[in-house]
């Protein structure tokens, strides 16, 4: 993954400028939001309401759909429930930019049935790693070469396996396909690269920017919170968001800017934090060492970012209101519902923060929003928090789910 470049200044608002063209406008406004809500959900046409008033946005600008109210919904259900009414919506109303799910919304899109190439080729996979396996089996047939050559073709084959499922995956988040709602094709396997991504720019991709739309979630364990989400996000914009910022890196600062995948975020996490550290609007602390923030180190948290405790929230954080933060693991917001679920995504909502960001299953490291694009975006409070996502979002139509208010604009100068 090519590093992006990030300046501050009238350099960068000049680029933000240019980058941002081809849209009305640069911050989001409440009459560009759409709420989507499911009235097959307990309070989630009521929540949508109470959000839409909340942010003045008009009252026209709510679909309703009617579909399953549990986490996850059928690939064949998105498509005759969900992308129909939202399209004719669009289609009659000129100037949406964003969409909003509320509590209630599937969370997950599961994956459609396999083509029969798919399974053939599966299985054909399969069958040549059973073969050697057994033969494997029966080493003390086999000469020292022998095992060797037939170790080293089990391990291709695997690998082989491997990446050929990695490349059908079809499972997204149900707001990552949002994204791509007013575009009739595109392929669903894995991924697709976002042109609002500055890492990016000047490459020829096959989505465009006018066929990608802004979404964001407002959604959690109970009804309770997500009012507070709201109305936290809104108090923080009046009055400031108070707090210090945490990054939670692995490893010390690396020198070599042409580092890859982990080692690539954990600099982007030290870019972040000395970005932050210069416009000393806000304290910073860093913490790079391999052991992660422990409980009481971090009592007064603003802003967060840090790797990698799997599926195994660690309370280290008092979260401030309007707190923004992430955790970069695999599957962090594979639920937002179950009560036995440690993901970072539903804990981290559960103990008070606004927003946060999360994959619904395994999104490989390159997925996530690269997090000095991200804080740089959000710190510099032209663009909402929404925004600011999407511009540090690499890929769509894939794992990665937006939770808190896309019209949050962050506010340190009350």
């Amino acid at each position: 993954m090519n590093e992006p470049c990030l300046r501050t200044g009238p350099v960068f608002l000049f680029c933000l400028i240019l980058f941002f063209s081809q849209v009305p406008a640069c911050a989001l406004e409440p009459e560009e939001v759409l709420v989507i809500a499911n009235t097959n959900a307990a309070k989630s046409k009521g929540l949508a309401q109470y959000y839409m008033k909340k942010r003045q946005i008009p009252e026209k600008n709510l679909v309703l759909l009617f579909m399953t109210e549990k986490e996850t919904c059928s690939r064949e259900e998105y498509e005759k429930k969900a992308i129909p009414p939202i399209r004719r919506f669009l289609d009659q109303h000129e100037g949406i930019r964003a969409l909003v799910t509320v509590f209630g919304i599937p969370l997950i899109i599961s994956a459609p049935e396999k083509t029969l190439a798919e399974t053939s080729r599966i299985s054909e996979l399969e069958a040549r790693k059973k073969i050697l396996e057994e033969d494997l089996a029966e080493e003390k047939k086999l000469d020292n070469d022998l095992k060797q050559k037939k170790n080293e073709e089990l391990s291709e084959l695997k690998n082989a396996l491997a990446e050929y499922l990695k490349n059908i995956d079809k499972v997204a988040a149900f707001d990552s396909e949002l994204t791509l709602v007013k575009k009739d094709r595109y392929d669903l396997n894995m991924w697709q690269p976002n042109p609002y991504y500055l890492g990016f720019r000047g490459r020829k991709l096959p989505i465009a920017q006018s066929e990608v739309l802004i979404t964001g979630r407002l959604d959690g364990a109970t009804e309770i919170i997500v009012k507070r989400i709201i109305d936290d996000s809104i108090e923080a914009e009046k009055t400031g968001l108070k707090g210090k910022a945490y990054f939670d890196a692995r490893w010390k600062y690396p020198e070599d800017k042409t580092v890859a995948g982990y080692a690539f975020y954990d600099r982007s996490i030290h870019q972040a934090s000395r970005t932050l550290a210069k416009k000393k609007r806000i304290e910073v602390v860093i913490n790079d060492s391999e052991s992660l923030f422990q409980k009481g180190e971090s009592p007064d948290t603003a802003l967060y970012c840090g790797w990698y405790s799997l599926a195994r929230y660690i309370d280290a954080f008092a979260w401030q209101k309007g707190s923004v933060g992430y955790h970069i693991a695999s599957s962090e917001c594979a639920t937002l519902k179950n009560p036995d679920s440690q993901v970072w995504c539903k804990k981290m909502l559960d103990n008070g923060i606004a927003a946060t960001v999360g994959p619904v299953s395994e999104p490989y490291v390159q997925a996530f929003p690269v997090p000095e694009i991200f804080f740089n975006f959000l710190m510099e409070g032209y663009l909402t928090l929404s925004e600011s996502y999407l511009v540090s979002l690499p890929y769509l139509s894939w794992k990665m789910v937006l939770i808190g208010d896309p019209l949050y604009r962050l506010n340190l100068n009350p």
